[in-house]
């Protein structure tokens, strides 16, 4: 370990790739195949306008993975999906609200989409008194009982997440509260803090509610004991705008409302390749590497842009594992390297919830899996990986070859404050490696965190800082041959179970 630091040392000042392989005895052999250049080659096509944003169900996400399926044919990878080919195709459930849906205060309509929108997709009929409490007051049950409630939006208990969280938080804090007394619809109407993320949080809720579609019948991720289910249907939570709070204060009115859902079914898919081992006892084991290539496609523009390319999320480790795999084809592992591309993140982890279903491989041979998600922004010089602590470590041994690999080859200072269970942003939960956690695999996963860029249109290819993000590629692949070369496979934390 001394060598590797004094190396670490003399490398200072200039790229790691720079020093490369052979000035490190620490490193994995091909480090050096994983070049700056190729990566932002690769991510100034796969985020740049061509591809509109690689909105998940669309042509603009098909085409972004027929463009990976022939990088990693070049890479020499071996097809591993479906019949023979690079593709696990599966069907996206789509339930939104109907644009002929109404909402009428009074005898004046609220206007859906601009003024208000509904927090989850519902067909619901409402014609009720509409009672208005003040915020931070509380009525009596009987005087809420049987009728709609207006109210106007009071912080959540948590008050340092972001604008969006925020609001969606308080309206759902709020609705709960109003609907347990008796009331048959809410409005929440914005504070000022909320107001701001009205424009980007409606956008999304109109597109609705996305699902595996698992029979044919249902949008909804299915309940491991008694198979897919809807939710149970609630009364309808409004989130209207400031300019609301006038029309619906006035005394005496009345909430009628006519909301009408309607779905539809689109196809997504995951792209799977594998480069075999070496090792004959040990090349049907598996470690796999895990990204999603969708993001937001066409929406709202800001600044006059209205594509959302998603450079960091997750453009970043789309072409990240490409470079891995380059390397990996170039001096293959004892065990068999994976590599699945998932279909649909964005729409609530949906790619990597069927994979996780429906493995290309036998579920059993799958060691470990190493998810990135966002890997080029912010401190150059900091890095999280997440699942480093409990609760949400399943794999001491998985987290030990990651700091170690990043001890001997890329040395970033580690941001744990992301991984804490109390993190406001929640963001261990909100990645690709959460249903391979959830279903029992070791998992990890690599991330540079948010930034003001996320989700909006500023998320650009020339907004990435590519050392960091060549850095952050090294590490994960480094991370990744040592556990293809280890004698044992990681083992699972004794009674690791996962909740929130």
């Amino acid at each position: 370990m001394r060598v590797a630091r004094l190396v670490v040392a003399l490398c200072m000042g200039v790229t790691v790739t720079a020093c490369g392989a052979s000035g490190n005895p620490d490193a994995p052999p091909a480090l050096d195949a994983i070049k700056e250049a190729d990566l932002s080659r690769d991510l100034h096509f796969l985020a740049g306008d061509t591809l509109r944003g690689r909105e998940a169900g669309t042509l603009d996400e098909l085409r972004a993975s027929v463009w990976l399926a022939d990088r990693m044919r070049e890479a020499g990878l071996e097809p591993a999906g479906d019949d023979g080919t690079y593709y696990q195709f599966w069907s996206i459930r789509r339930l939104r609200q109907s644009d002929d849906s109404r909402i009428m205060v009074g005898d004046t309509p609220i206007e859906m989409g601009t003024e208000a929108v509904v927090l989850s997709p519902t067909d619901a009929i409402v014609d009720a008194p509409l009672l208005f409490v003040p915020a931070g007051t509380t009525p009596s049950a009987a005087s809420v009982r049987g009728r709609a409630v207006a109210t106007v939006m009071e912080p959540p208990t948590d008050t340092s997440i972001s604008p969006r969280r925020y609001a969606t938080r308080a309206v759902r804090e709020l609705s709960t509260k109003f609907i347990d007394m008796g009331a048959v619809a809410v409005i929440v109407v914005s504070d000022s803090i909320a107001e701001g993320s009205f424009n980007s949080s409606a956008a999304s809720m109109e597109r609705g509610r996305y699902g595996i579609d698992t029979a044919g019948v249902t949008a909804y991720w299915p309940d491991r004991e008694g198979g897919p289910r809807r939710p149970a249907v609630q009364p309808p939570v409004i989130w209207a705008r400031a300019s609301a709070l006038e029309r619906v204060r006035v005394a005496g009115q009345r909430l009628r409302t006519r909301l009408v859902t309607e779905n539809f079914l689109y196809p997504s898919v995951n792209i799977v390749g594998r480069i075999p081992g070496t090792d004959p006892a040990l090349r049907d084991e598996y470690v796999l590497y895990s990204g999603h290539q969708d993001h937001d496609g066409v929406r709202f523009p800001i600044d006059g842009d209205s594509i959302w390319n998603g450079a960091d999320d997750n453009g970043s480790v789309s072409v990240a594992m490409l470079a891995i795999a380059r390397a990996m084809a170039e001096k293959p592992a004892r065990r068999s390297i994976l590599f699945v591309w998932h279909g649909a993140e964005e729409r609530g982890l949906l790619g990597s919830r069927y994979f996780v279903m429906n493995p290309t491989v036998p579920k059993t041979s799958i060691v470990a899996v190493l998810n990135g998600d966002m890997i080029g922004r912010n401190n150059p010089d900091t890095a999280s990986i997440l699942g480093l602590m409990p609760p949400h470590r399943n794999s001491a041994d998985l987290v030990r070859m990651a700091l170690d690999a990043n001890e001997n080859v890329t040395r970033f200072a580690i941001d744990s404050t992301w991984d804490m269970q109390a993190h406001r942003e929640g963001w261990y939960f909100r990645s690709d490696h959460l249903p391979y956690a959830r279903a029992g695999y070791p998992a990890i996963f690599f991330s540079t965190n948010l930034h003001g860029d996320y989700h909006t249109p500023r998320d650009e290819p020339e907004n990435i800082d590519y050392q960091k993000l060549t850095r952050m590629t090294q590490w994960m692949y480094a991370t990744g041959w040592m556990v293809a070369n280890a004698d044992a496979r990681p083992a699972i934390d004794s009674g690791f179970k996962l909740e929130r």
